[in-house]
């Protein structure tokens, strides 16, 4: 049976981050521990002046093969998974001679370090670190008597010489799961980077919680959490700094993804600001500044934008900030802000200012995956442009060099449109943007009724769906969702294609009149 307390009489420290170690040592030292060590942490603790003793004093073997044989022995790891209690055990111990280790401290070869830098497949191999996982994964099995530290974070925990059981039982599960997210690391590597494999028979995921859990999910009966990507790649919502305001919710971490995904294709563009409300943009606009670019969004639909998600493209100033709170906002998205703009959100102190760097990159290839009853689905995520070459125009009428522009925009931002999706666009401005109905028809109409609504609070002569361009995320599967853009004022049009009743589909583009033009690829969100 485990004892409770179990204090330190000999500890192995083998670090590759020596953050804090000679600390530690000192304090354990202070203690009447026995230090262990290896290679460049041992030389780190005797240039600190404390007494260390080699591993290969320990085991009778000297370090060979480039360090690759070191801790692999049995008087380390017999040392470490002897059960304290087992008769059996401790007469083998007596036998060979093996003491026993109370406290391991280990953190591995810098593999995902190594891997960022760009370095070449036989570095990246050798760091593949084999002696510390084994000392881990033995250590953290005999948690009823060995405390094993993989976190300089916990270094606090041990340092007054003994540990308790409750306390080794944390450690232990701490250290497997860091031991799990090492092996999912190389294993990635080795699929994706080494192998080139698109969808690997076992898929290595490592997700890492960030903060405490979240209140609540999308709805207050549902517990959440969220997990936020490692890796030097990571980059988005969950690597973005909160400058200020109250803690993100489940909804604000989705909200604010989807914002971040769609003013990412805009991240070379002139000013863009994005708003989005569950999810699904709710106006989009390109101008001049961004002052103006937000105040055009916001038009679009200035009820659906209360308690939104802001996101813009290029660094916040005092002027859009303004014009930002004058409105409930729930979180804004940008890759920076000025001292002013700061300033002014400050007044808000629940509305969150999250700051992502550089935007990223829309073409970045990746995994995305949903779960469903019984298993996930994943697919690459949708990197999709629009091909120049790819691009027909299948009406009569060409479109003007402002309509394929306006197509242009509407495409983009339907993309990021829940399906089924209809967006009229005109003069780099949403319109009216019909998103998650049942039928193409319906979204269309929707979309056309909002552009109303919004003209009628403005106070405009007319809606801006008259000489709109109008996207449709997939085709049009009859002639009848075209029809309601045309009644709704649209000049022109761009989809997919591919419907079986195209022809149909053309024919009543050119009896409107309209220019149409066919993309050869769809962007069902859903």
């Amino acid at each position: 049976m485990p004892t409770d307390i179990v204090p330190i009489r000999r500890a192995l420290l083998s670090v590759s981050d020596k953050t804090g170690i000679v600390d530690l040592a000192k304090a354990l030292a202070a203690q009447g521990v026995e230090l262990v060590s290896t290679g460049g942490s041992a030389t780190a603790l005797r240039d600190a002046g404390l007494a260390v003793r080699d591993v290969s004093d320990l085991t009778g073997f000297p370090e060979m093969m480039d360090g690759r044989v070191k801790t692999l022995h049995p008087m380390v790891h017999g040392g470490l998974l002897a059960v304290r209690d087992d008769p059996e055990h401790v007469a083998a111990m007596d036998e060979h001679g093996i003491g026993a280790i109370d406290l391991v401290v280990v953190n591995l070869y810098p593999f995902a370090q190594t891997v960022a830098k760009g370095a070449e497949r036989d570095e990246i191999i050798e760091n593949i670190d084999i002696g510390g996982p084994s000392m881990v994964r033995s250590a953290a099995k005999n948690h009823a008597f060995v405390a094993i530290v993989t976190d300089p974070a916990d270094y606090a925990m041990i340092a007054r010489g003994e540990t308790t059981l409750d306390e080794r039982r944390k450690l232990a599960a701490k250290a497997f799961a860091a031991t799990a997210t090492y092996d999912s690391m190389i294993a990635s590597w080795f699929a994706f980077a080494d192998q080139g494999e698109r969808f690997p028979q076992t898929l290595p995921l490592v997700l890492t919680r960030s903060g405490e859990e979240l209140r609540y999910g999308e709805n207050p009966h549902q517990a959440a959490a969220f997990y936020a990507a490692t890796g030097p790649a990571a980059r988005g919502i969950g690597q973005a700094r909160q400058v200020q305001g109250k803690a993100l919710s489940y909804n604000n971490l989705n909200d604010a993804d989807a914002a971040l995904e769609l003013i990412a294709e805009f991240r070379d563009a002139d000013p863009t600001c994005v708003i989005v409300k569950h999810a699904n943009p709710c106006g989009v606009a390109t101008a001049a500044t961004l002052a103006e670019a937000y105040e055009a969004a916001f038009a679009c639909d200035t009820v659906s934008a209360f308690g939104g998600i802001i996101a813009v493209n290029r660094p916040l100033d005092a002027a859009t900030a303004q014009a930002i709170t004058g409105i409930f906002t729930e979180v804004v998205v940008a890759p920076d802000a000025n001292a002013d703009a700061v300033a002014l959100f400050a007044a808000k102190k629940n509305l969150r200012l999250l700051l992502t760097g550089d935007l990223p990159d829309p073409r970045r290839p990746g995994l995305a995956a949903k779960s469903i009853t019984g298993g996930w689905l994943v697919q690459s995520r949708d990197n999709g442009a629009i091909d120049e070459d790819a691009l027909r125009v299948v009406t009569k009428r060409q479109p003007t060099p402002q309509e394929f522009a306006d197509c242009r925009f509407a495409w983009t931002v339907a993309k990021h449109v829940k399906s089924n999706a209809i967006v009229y666009a005109k003069h780099g401005t949403t319109a009216g943007v019909g998103a998650g109905q049942m039928n193409r028809l319906e979204s269309a109409r929707i979309a056309a009724w909002k552009a109303k609504d919004a003209a009628d609070k403005a106070g405009w002569a007319e809606p801006h769906t008259i000489g709109s361009a109008v996207a449709s995320d997939a085709f049009f599967p009859f002639a009848d969702g075209l029809l309601a853009a045309v009644e709704a004022g649209a000049t022109a049009v761009i989809q997919p294609g591919g419907s079986i009743r195209d022809d149909e589909v053309i024919a009543a583009a050119d009896e409107a009149g309209l220019a149409m033009i066919f993309t050869g690829i769809r962007h069902f969100r859903h």
